[in-house]
């Protein structure tokens, strides 16, 4: 666990099923975790320092770890309507929100769309960020931003590009960290990368 920046705590943990690491955020003043999974450590931390009462899911695929929160914690669990239907069948208690909501702790909900209806973008102006889902990534530390492998777009040429207009959009809020679900977090400089990268 690592504060990158005030009130922004980071850590990765191995995806079991994707088996590569993934990233996830709290925020303690907000008491709101971003697209959770369970620290080697446990949840003991986030009970010293919140608990948490909210997470949000950056689309519907990041529930990760969403239940060990809610049996913990108690939270309210949180994705797009447009991903409601993963969570039918399988008890997941999730509550939805749309796109322009403004949702606990003062976070806003943008659209990204282009490479799934659900893909979201979280603007946490109390926190100078914004949290992307799965359009853009950073696969080793200190690298550049860069969209997800074409092998995982329906059709790549036309996602990118509906991704690209989507960040141009992003890019003209106001935050200086840019949170990913893929990859090490951009810090301070978050929208220049993301405004450079969308062209």
């Amino acid at each position: 666990m690592e504060e990158i920046a005030p009130g922004i705590w980071h850590w990765t943990v191995l995806h079991p099923r994707i088996n590569i690491d993934v990233s996830s955020y709290y925020l303690p003043a907000e008491r709101v975790v971003i697209d959770p999974m369970t620290p080697s450590d446990g949840l003991d931390w986030f009970a010293e320092r919140g608990p948490p009462t909210d997470v949000f899911l950056t689309n519907r695929h990041h529930y990760r770890s969403s239940a060990q929160f809610a049996e913990r914690f108690g939270v309210t669990v949180h994705c797009v309507r447009e991903g409601m239907h993963e969570f039918t069948g399988g008890g997941e208690r999730v509550e939805p929100f749309d796109f322009g909501d403004e949702l606990p702790g003062g976070i806003v909900a943008h659209a990204v769309g282009a490479i799934c209806p659900d893909e979201t973008a979280l603007h946490i102006p109390t926190r100078n960020a914004l949290a992307l889902a799965d359009g853009a990534v950073r696969w080793r530390s200190g690298g550049p931003l860069a969209f997800v492998p074409d092998g995982l777009m329906d059709e790549p040429a036309r996602t990118k590009e509906g991704l690209s207009e989507s960040y141009r959009r992003l890019a003209k809020l106001d935050f200086q960290h840019l949170l990913l679900a893929h990859g090490e977090p951009f810090v301070g400089t978050g929208r220049e990368v993301l405004a450079t990268f969308a062209g």
